[in-house]
């Protein structure tokens, strides 16, 4: 049933990526990311309540290469979550719709991220 008078419904491959679309995404992305991190953590506290040997399983899971790509991975996705909300904020306040502001604030946004996760990971480490 292929009609060539109906108009064609826009859909991902006819629009192209930019990034207030990625950044959109991304933070869709990270805010249900933040919530599966924050019920980890909170599983995490909550085995305190079963003795040291159960809440020192998974002390040693924080301690390992993949334990600390994690909490690299949720120290991220919070910072994009944080700075992308600011962004929305301001959006919804009525500011920023000019495409080049749009782009510069996605950036900004991606950036920033990037740079608030090497800074707590600097902090983490006592280098700062």
């Amino acid at each position: 049933m292929n009609d060539s008078k109906n108009p064609l419904s826009p859909h991902l491959q006819i629009y192209r990526w930019q990034i207030s679309s990625l950044v959109s995404i991304f933070h869709r992305i990270t805010g249900i990311i933040n919530v599966m991190g924050l019920t980890i953590i909170c599983l995490w506290i909550g085995l305190l309540f079963f003795g040291e040997s159960r809440y020192g399983l998974i002390n040693i899971f924080f301690q390992s290469y993949f334990g600390k790509v994690f909490i690299m991975g949720f120290v991220w996705s919070y910072s994009f979550h944080l700075l992308s909300g600011i962004r929305h904020l301001i959006l919804d306040l009525g500011y920023g719709y000019e495409i080049k502001i749009a782009n510069i604030s996605g950036i900004i946004v991606i950036v920033g991220s990037l740079a608030l996760t090497v800074l707590m990971w600097l902090i983490g480490r006592g280098l700062i």
